[in-house]
Protein backbone atom coordinates (compact mmCIF):
# COMPACT_ATOMS: atom_id res chain seq x y z
CA UNK A 1 0.00 0.00 0.00
CA UNK A 2 1.24 3.67 -0.77
CA UNK A 3 2.33 6.02 2.19
CA UNK A 4 4.55 8.00 0.78
CA UNK A 5 3.76 11.56 1.58
CA UNK A 6 2.44 13.81 -1.20
CA UNK A 7 4.41 16.80 -2.29
CA UNK A 8 0.64 18.73 -3.74
CA UNK A 9 -0.95 19.40 -0.47
CA UNK A 10 -2.00 23.09 -0.42
CA UNK A 11 -2.26 23.96 3.39
CA UNK A 12 -5.10 26.19 4.10
CA UNK A 13 -4.16 27.58 7.41
CA UNK A 14 -5.66 24.56 9.39
CA UNK A 15 -2.69 23.17 10.47
CA UNK A 16 -2.70 25.78 13.12
CA UNK A 17 -2.04 25.32 17.10
CA UNK A 18 -5.82 26.34 17.89
CA UNK A 19 -6.84 23.57 15.53
CA UNK A 20 -4.92 21.25 17.37
CA UNK A 21 -5.68 22.34 20.80
CA UNK A 22 -9.31 22.47 19.86
CA UNK A 23 -9.12 19.02 18.41
CA UNK A 24 -8.27 17.30 21.75
CA UNK A 25 -10.02 19.80 23.82
CA UNK A 26 -13.50 19.58 21.95
CA UNK A 27 -12.95 15.70 22.33
CA UNK A 28 -12.62 15.81 25.74
CA UNK A 29 -15.83 18.39 26.05
CA UNK A 30 -17.60 15.54 23.81
CA UNK A 31 -16.37 13.68 26.48
CA UNK A 32 -17.44 14.69 29.29
CA UNK A 33 -20.78 16.15 28.09
CA UNK A 34 -21.91 12.33 27.47
CA UNK A 35 -20.51 11.20 30.45
CA UNK A 36 -23.45 11.27 32.84
CA UNK A 37 -25.80 9.46 29.97
CA UNK A 38 -23.40 6.83 29.05
CA UNK A 39 -25.76 3.70 29.83
CA UNK A 40 -28.99 5.54 29.14
CA UNK A 41 -31.84 5.12 26.68
CA UNK A 42 -32.96 8.51 25.20
CA UNK A 43 -36.11 8.03 27.11
CA UNK A 44 -34.56 8.46 30.76
CA UNK A 45 -32.22 11.20 29.45
CA UNK A 46 -35.09 13.30 28.51
CA UNK A 47 -37.18 12.52 31.40
CA UNK A 48 -34.03 13.34 34.02
CA UNK A 49 -32.87 16.46 31.64
CA UNK A 50 -35.75 17.95 29.99
CA UNK A 51 -37.16 17.29 25.73
CA UNK A 52 -34.12 18.44 24.50
CA UNK A 53 -31.72 16.25 26.57
CA UNK A 54 -28.32 17.02 28.32
CA UNK A 55 -27.66 20.25 26.95
CA UNK A 56 -24.38 21.86 29.34
CA UNK A 57 -21.39 20.13 31.66
CA UNK A 58 -21.70 18.75 34.33
CA UNK A 59 -19.58 19.79 37.16
CA UNK A 60 -17.72 17.92 40.02
CA UNK A 61 -17.15 19.41 43.65
CA UNK A 62 -14.14 21.11 41.67
CA UNK A 63 -15.92 22.50 39.55
CA UNK A 64 -14.47 20.29 36.55
CA UNK A 65 -16.43 18.46 34.43
CA UNK A 66 -15.02 14.68 34.24
CA UNK A 67 -13.73 12.91 31.63
CA UNK A 68 -13.74 8.97 30.77
CA UNK A 69 -11.72 6.64 29.55
CA UNK A 70 -12.24 7.93 26.13
CA UNK A 71 -10.27 11.29 26.76
CA UNK A 72 -7.60 8.94 29.25
CA UNK A 73 -6.93 6.43 26.53
CA UNK A 74 -6.77 9.65 23.87
CA UNK A 75 -3.68 11.07 25.79
CA UNK A 76 -1.83 7.75 25.75
CA UNK A 77 -1.61 7.43 22.56
CA UNK A 78 -0.56 11.00 22.09
CA UNK A 79 2.13 9.88 24.73
CA UNK A 80 2.82 7.04 22.47
CA UNK A 81 2.97 8.88 19.12
CA UNK A 82 5.23 12.05 20.17
CA UNK A 83 7.70 8.77 21.55
CA UNK A 84 7.97 6.74 18.60
CA UNK A 85 7.92 10.24 16.50
CA UNK A 86 10.89 11.53 18.56
CA UNK A 87 12.82 8.05 18.55
CA UNK A 88 12.61 7.90 14.51
CA UNK A 89 13.00 11.36 13.94
CA UNK A 90 11.13 10.78 10.90
CA UNK A 91 7.32 11.41 10.36
CA UNK A 92 7.24 9.91 6.50
CA UNK A 93 7.54 6.38 7.93
CA UNK A 94 5.62 4.03 10.17
CA UNK A 95 6.32 4.25 13.30
CA UNK A 96 7.21 1.91 15.99
CA UNK A 97 3.73 0.82 16.88
CA UNK A 98 5.02 -1.62 20.09
CA UNK A 99 5.91 2.06 21.55
CA UNK A 100 2.15 3.35 21.72
CA UNK A 101 1.56 -0.12 23.33
CA UNK A 102 4.36 0.73 25.90
CA UNK A 103 1.97 3.64 25.99
CA UNK A 104 -1.20 1.79 26.73
CA UNK A 105 0.33 -0.16 29.36
CA UNK A 106 0.97 2.89 30.77
CA UNK A 107 -2.65 3.77 31.00
CA UNK A 108 -3.52 0.30 32.10
CA UNK A 109 -0.94 0.53 35.46
CA UNK A 110 -2.96 3.96 35.73
CA UNK A 111 -6.29 1.78 35.70
CA UNK A 112 -4.67 -0.56 38.29
CA UNK A 113 -2.90 2.24 40.86
CA UNK A 114 0.50 1.12 39.86
CA UNK A 115 1.68 4.53 40.28
CA UNK A 116 4.58 3.17 42.06
CA UNK A 117 5.94 1.83 39.19
CA UNK A 118 5.17 4.68 36.48
CA UNK A 119 7.82 6.93 37.77
CA UNK A 120 10.33 7.93 35.04
CA UNK A 121 7.74 7.03 32.06
CA UNK A 122 7.13 10.49 31.34
CA UNK A 123 4.87 13.07 32.37
CA UNK A 124 1.26 11.63 31.53
CA UNK A 125 2.09 8.61 33.47
CA UNK A 126 2.68 10.56 36.36
CA UNK A 127 -0.25 12.71 36.12
CA UNK A 128 -2.42 11.27 39.74
CA UNK A 129 -5.99 12.37 37.58
CA UNK A 130 -5.69 9.79 35.13
CA UNK A 131 -5.33 7.35 37.90
CA UNK A 132 -9.05 7.89 38.13
CA UNK A 133 -11.17 5.18 37.28
CA UNK A 134 -13.65 6.01 34.31
CA UNK A 135 -15.46 3.49 33.26
CA UNK A 136 -12.40 1.43 31.07
CA UNK A 137 -13.52 -0.80 28.10
CA UNK A 138 -13.39 -4.11 29.14
CA UNK A 139 -11.61 -4.99 25.84
CA UNK A 140 -8.68 -2.59 26.16
CA UNK A 141 -8.34 -3.89 29.47
CA UNK A 142 -8.14 -7.54 28.74
CA UNK A 143 -5.83 -7.13 26.26
CA UNK A 144 -3.61 -5.12 27.98
CA UNK A 145 -3.92 -7.59 30.78
CA UNK A 146 -2.94 -10.30 28.45
CA UNK A 147 0.37 -7.96 27.85
CA UNK A 148 0.32 -9.57 23.79
CA UNK A 149 -0.02 -6.45 21.34
CA UNK A 150 -2.31 -7.28 18.67
CA UNK A 151 -2.03 -6.53 14.42
CA UNK A 152 -4.02 -6.13 11.87
CA UNK A 153 -2.06 -9.29 10.69
CA UNK A 154 -2.45 -11.68 13.78
CA UNK A 155 -5.66 -10.08 15.70
CA UNK A 156 -5.83 -10.12 19.32
CA UNK A 157 -9.36 -11.05 19.48
CA UNK A 158 -12.54 -10.36 16.92
CA UNK A 159 -13.45 -7.21 19.04
CA UNK A 160 -15.46 -4.53 16.79
CA UNK A 161 -15.94 -2.35 20.13
CA UNK A 162 -15.32 1.42 19.41
CA UNK A 163 -12.49 1.23 22.04
CA UNK A 164 -9.56 1.59 19.29
CA UNK A 165 -11.38 4.27 17.28
CA UNK A 166 -12.51 7.19 20.42
CA UNK A 167 -8.62 7.26 21.29
CA UNK A 168 -6.85 7.65 18.18
CA UNK A 169 -7.64 11.41 17.52
CA UNK A 170 -3.54 12.16 18.16
CA UNK A 171 -2.53 9.87 14.93
CA UNK A 172 -4.10 12.24 12.42
CA UNK A 173 -2.69 15.04 14.17
CA UNK A 174 0.79 13.76 14.10
CA UNK A 175 0.87 12.18 10.56
CA UNK A 176 -1.63 15.56 8.54
CA UNK A 177 1.03 15.59 5.85
CA UNK A 178 0.01 12.04 4.92
CA UNK A 179 -4.16 11.12 5.42
CA UNK A 180 -3.03 7.65 3.83
CA UNK A 181 -0.48 7.14 6.42
CA UNK A 182 -2.46 8.49 9.20
CA UNK A 183 -5.05 6.11 8.47
CA UNK A 184 -2.42 3.21 8.63
CA UNK A 185 -1.20 4.17 11.87
CA UNK A 186 -4.32 5.04 13.74
CA UNK A 187 -5.86 1.47 12.47
CA UNK A 188 -2.64 -0.02 13.69
CA UNK A 189 -3.02 2.21 17.45
CA UNK A 190 -6.42 0.21 17.31
CA UNK A 191 -5.44 -3.20 16.23
CA UNK A 192 -3.37 -3.47 19.25
CA UNK A 193 -6.49 -4.32 21.27
CA UNK A 194 -9.66 -4.55 18.86
CA UNK A 195 -8.96 -7.39 15.63
CA UNK A 196 -12.07 -6.68 14.12
CA UNK A 197 -12.01 -4.43 10.95
CA UNK A 198 -15.40 -2.94 12.31
CA UNK A 199 -12.80 -1.91 15.33
CA UNK A 200 -9.43 -0.93 13.85
CA UNK A 201 -10.26 0.45 10.38
CA UNK A 202 -12.83 2.75 11.98
CA UNK A 203 -9.88 4.38 14.01
CA UNK A 204 -8.21 4.00 10.95
CA UNK A 205 -10.77 6.65 9.23
CA UNK A 206 -10.95 9.17 11.75
CA UNK A 207 -7.49 9.14 11.87
CA UNK A 208 -7.04 9.64 7.86
CA UNK A 209 -10.34 12.15 7.80
CA UNK A 210 -8.39 14.14 10.43
CA UNK A 211 -5.47 14.46 8.43
CA UNK A 212 -7.42 15.33 5.53
CA UNK A 213 -9.10 18.37 7.90
CA UNK A 214 -5.88 19.61 9.02
CA UNK A 215 -4.53 20.05 5.94
CA UNK A 216 -7.13 22.31 4.40
CA UNK A 217 -10.19 20.28 4.02
CA UNK A 218 -13.86 20.69 5.04
CA UNK A 219 -16.09 17.75 6.99
CA UNK A 220 -17.70 16.54 3.76
CA UNK A 221 -14.53 16.93 1.52
CA UNK A 222 -12.41 14.70 4.43
CA UNK A 223 -15.23 12.16 4.43
CA UNK A 224 -14.80 11.94 0.75
CA UNK A 225 -10.92 11.26 0.28
CA UNK A 226 -10.87 8.84 3.23
CA UNK A 227 -13.58 6.23 1.64
CA UNK A 228 -11.13 5.49 -1.05
CA UNK A 229 -7.85 4.66 1.58
CA UNK A 230 -10.82 2.92 3.66
CA UNK A 231 -11.60 0.71 0.36
CA UNK A 232 -8.27 -0.06 0.41
CA UNK A 233 -8.48 -2.52 2.84
CA UNK A 234 -9.84 -5.66 3.54
CA UNK A 235 -13.18 -6.22 5.43
CA UNK A 236 -13.67 -2.50 4.50
CA UNK A 237 -17.35 -3.38 3.62
CA UNK A 238 -19.45 -2.47 6.81
CA UNK A 239 -17.71 0.73 7.89
CA UNK A 240 -18.23 1.73 4.12
CA UNK A 241 -21.60 0.89 4.33
CA UNK A 242 -22.94 2.93 7.41
CA UNK A 243 -19.95 5.78 7.30
CA UNK A 244 -21.59 6.10 3.20
CA UNK A 245 -25.26 6.01 4.95
CA UNK A 246 -24.07 8.69 7.20
CA UNK A 247 -23.82 11.00 4.47
CA UNK A 248 -26.80 10.07 2.68
CA UNK A 249 -28.87 10.61 5.62
CA UNK A 250 -26.67 14.11 6.69
CA UNK A 251 -28.35 15.56 3.28
CA UNK A 252 -31.98 14.63 4.01
CA UNK A 253 -34.60 16.35 6.69
CA UNK A 254 -34.88 13.30 8.61
CA UNK A 255 -35.43 14.10 12.71
CA UNK A 256 -31.59 13.97 13.69
CA UNK A 257 -32.52 11.46 16.50
CA UNK A 258 -34.26 9.00 14.32
CA UNK A 259 -31.18 9.34 11.57
CA UNK A 260 -28.86 8.14 14.57
CA UNK A 261 -30.68 5.36 15.66
CA UNK A 262 -30.62 4.26 12.15
CA UNK A 263 -26.99 4.24 12.59
CA UNK A 264 -26.86 2.69 16.19
CA UNK A 265 -25.61 2.58 19.23
CA UNK A 266 -22.39 3.69 18.78
CA UNK A 267 -21.08 0.86 21.00
CA UNK A 268 -19.04 -0.13 17.70
CA UNK A 269 -16.67 0.78 16.38
CA UNK A 270 -18.26 1.98 12.23
CA UNK A 271 -21.26 2.83 14.37
CA UNK A 272 -19.48 5.01 16.64
CA UNK A 273 -17.76 7.05 13.62
CA UNK A 274 -20.99 7.13 11.19
CA UNK A 275 -22.64 8.60 14.16
CA UNK A 276 -20.08 11.47 14.66
CA UNK A 277 -19.65 12.10 10.94
CA UNK A 278 -23.53 12.67 10.23
CA UNK A 279 -23.77 15.08 13.26
CA UNK A 280 -20.22 16.81 11.66
CA UNK A 281 -21.93 17.19 8.56
CA UNK A 282 -25.12 18.17 10.20
CA UNK A 283 -23.23 21.11 11.97
CA UNK A 284 -20.33 21.69 10.63
CA UNK A 285 -19.75 25.10 11.70
CA UNK A 286 -21.93 25.02 15.19
CA UNK A 287 -19.34 22.68 17.70
CA UNK A 288 -21.94 23.48 20.52
CA UNK A 289 -25.49 22.14 18.88
CA UNK A 290 -23.52 19.72 16.64
CA UNK A 291 -21.93 18.07 20.30
CA UNK A 292 -25.32 17.95 22.15
CA UNK A 293 -27.04 15.85 19.03
CA UNK A 294 -23.76 13.88 19.25
CA UNK A 295 -24.46 12.44 22.71
CA UNK A 296 -28.19 12.71 23.41
CA UNK A 297 -29.48 9.28 21.84
CA UNK A 298 -29.56 5.49 23.07
CA UNK A 299 -26.41 4.62 23.29
CA UNK A 300 -21.98 5.06 24.05
CA UNK A 301 -23.04 8.76 24.56
CA UNK A 302 -19.68 9.82 25.39
CA UNK A 303 -17.43 8.01 22.70
CA UNK A 304 -19.97 9.36 19.92
CA UNK A 305 -19.69 12.96 21.91
CA UNK A 306 -15.84 12.67 21.55
CA UNK A 307 -15.27 11.86 18.02
CA UNK A 308 -17.60 14.45 16.96
CA UNK A 309 -16.02 16.88 19.23
CA UNK A 310 -12.35 15.40 18.11
CA UNK A 311 -13.60 15.94 14.19
CA UNK A 312 -15.28 19.63 14.64
CA UNK A 313 -12.53 21.03 16.99
CA UNK A 314 -9.87 19.90 14.18
CA UNK A 315 -12.26 21.58 11.78
CA UNK A 316 -13.50 24.82 13.59
CA UNK A 317 -10.43 25.75 15.90
CA UNK A 318 -10.61 27.17 19.32
CA UNK A 319 -12.49 30.00 18.23
CA UNK A 320 -16.05 28.50 17.77
CA UNK A 321 -15.61 26.56 20.91
CA UNK A 322 -17.50 27.69 23.84
CA UNK A 323 -15.12 29.08 26.44
CA UNK A 324 -16.84 27.96 29.09
CA UNK A 325 -16.91 24.48 28.15
CA UNK A 326 -12.96 24.78 27.60
CA UNK A 327 -12.48 26.20 30.60
CA UNK A 328 -14.44 23.31 32.58
CA UNK A 329 -12.84 20.47 31.81
CA UNK A 330 -10.48 18.16 33.63
CA UNK A 331 -7.25 18.03 32.52
CA UNK A 332 -7.58 21.54 30.31
CA UNK A 333 -3.78 22.71 30.38
CA UNK A 334 -2.01 19.66 30.29
CA UNK A 335 -4.39 18.44 26.78
CA UNK A 336 -3.43 22.11 25.49
CA UNK A 337 0.49 21.09 26.33
CA UNK A 338 -0.12 17.88 24.67
CA UNK A 339 -1.75 19.45 21.30
CA UNK A 340 1.42 22.01 21.64
CA UNK A 341 3.55 18.57 21.64
CA UNK A 342 1.93 16.93 18.69
CA UNK A 343 2.01 20.42 16.75
CA UNK A 344 5.84 20.21 16.28
CA UNK A 345 6.69 16.64 18.05
CA UNK A 346 10.35 17.55 16.65
CA UNK A 347 10.95 20.47 18.21
CA UNK A 348 8.35 20.68 21.42
CA UNK A 349 10.48 22.38 24.30
CA UNK A 350 11.46 20.17 26.92
CA UNK A 351 9.91 17.08 25.33
CA UNK A 352 12.80 15.42 26.01
CA UNK A 353 12.16 14.85 29.64
CA UNK A 354 8.34 14.79 28.72
CA UNK A 355 8.39 11.77 26.65
CA UNK A 356 11.78 9.75 27.63
CA UNK A 357 12.79 7.10 25.01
Amino acid sequence: MNIIPSNNLKFSGKYALSNYKACLKGGAIGDALGNPIEFDSISSIKKRYGKNGIQDLLVNSKGLAEITDDTQMTMFTADGIIKAIRKAVDKTKLPDIRMIFDSYKLWFNTQNNNFHIQQGKGWIAELKELYAIRAPGITCMSAMKANIPGSIEKPLNCSSGCGGVMRVAPVGLAYYENPDLAFKVGADCAALTHGNPRGYLSAGFLSGMLAHIISGKNINEAVDATLPILKKYEGNEPVTKLITRAKELAKTKAEPLIAIEELGKGWVGDEAIAISIYCALKEPNNFKKAVQMAVNHSGDSDSTGAILGNILGAHLGMGKIPAKWANKIELATELEQLAQDLYKPLEAEGANKRYPI
